[in-house]
């Protein structure tokens, strides 16, 4: 029974640190990518007549708003993933 919980335990702690190292993993990867370019023509043409900072500012929302459906995303895909690999 000792045996066991102890196996059990040592089983949990692994997928934990395996959890963890994928997360800071994918929060390493992306933090440290360059400056991200996340126009489409039109927008890169509208911010090339508004000037710099602006043109800053609208690659930076663009790139906020697409990391929520990017986020939902990669929940739902491990989520998915988990539940079919334990059958």
């Amino acid at each position: 029974m000792y045996r066991r919980m102890r196996r059990r335990n040592f089983e949990f702690r692994h997928e934990s640190m395996k959890h963890r190292l994928i997360i800071a993993t994918m929060f390493l990867f992306l933090s440290g990518t360059p400056g991200l370019m996340a126009q489409c023509s039109i927008c890169t043409k509208t911010a090339q007549q508004l000037g710099h900072k602006p043109a800053k500012a609208l690659n930076a929302g663009i790139i906020y708003l697409m990391m929520a459906p990017l986020a939902i995303m990669g929940v739902v895909g491990y989520r998915w993933w988990r539940n079919n690999g334990q059958d």
